[in-house]
């Protein structure tokens, strides 16, 4: 959380993370063009030879100011490919809530685990470990073949039983009920 007291908000970073292609930026994709363009910030992607991290704020209309400041969310999603560890190191500092979203397909099994591995790495090299930052779990593609089960992400997942949504970041399912619980984490962890 940071507080910008020129403009009197307190500032939320979101970031999704995840495996490379699994859906962090079909997350944010949807749930800009589903906000009130008078309410959010523009669509930027910050692009460098090699990465791409996307990223946009906004101010929800349903929440009321916190501790007299309005409240205001900045989402991140972080390049997932292996070989973009930098700009996935500097995203993740400060995150608030992470939403870690992990493509459901069968064949995809090892690179969420190692997605997750390398998330708790990044947060234990600044001191912290996973669970010290609000996080959730996003199971996305659930509207493909080839899908593990509910069961089988959560057994190798989920082992601190965090909340977890099925969705389909490309039809929009699952999506924004994640980005409510998000929010919610990341007011009651402020």
């Amino acid at each position: 959380m940071h507080i910008d007291w020129k403009h009197n908000e307190i500032r939320f970073k979101i970031v999704y993370y995840g495996p490379g292609l699994g859906g962090k930026t079909t997350n944010l994709e949807y749930i800009y063009g589903s906000l009130n363009p008078e309410r959010r910030g523009k669509l930027i992607s910050f692009k460098t030879r090699e990465e791409r991290t996307m990223y946009f704020d906004f101010m929800p209309l349903s929440l009321g100011p916190i501790d007299g400041k309005r409240p205001r969310f900045d989402l991140y999603t972080v390049p997932g490919q292996q070989h973009y560890g930098y700009g996935r190191k500097l995203v993740i500092h400060g995150a608030d809530v992470i939403v870690f979203v992990a493509d459901s397909q069968m064949d995809r099994r090892a690179d969420n685990i190692n997605s997750l591995k390398e998330l708790n790495q990044l947060l234990n090299n600044q001191g912290l470990a996973l669970g010290q930052v609000p996080w959730l779990l996003q199971y996305n593609k659930r509207d493909l073949n080839n899908i593990d089960t509910v069961q089988t992400l959560q057994l190798h997942l989920n082992r601190q039983h965090v909340p977890f949504f099925e969705a389909s970041a490309i039809k929009g399912k699952g999506v924004m009920e994640t980005l409510k619980l998000a929010i919610k984490c990341a007011v009651e962890y402020a």
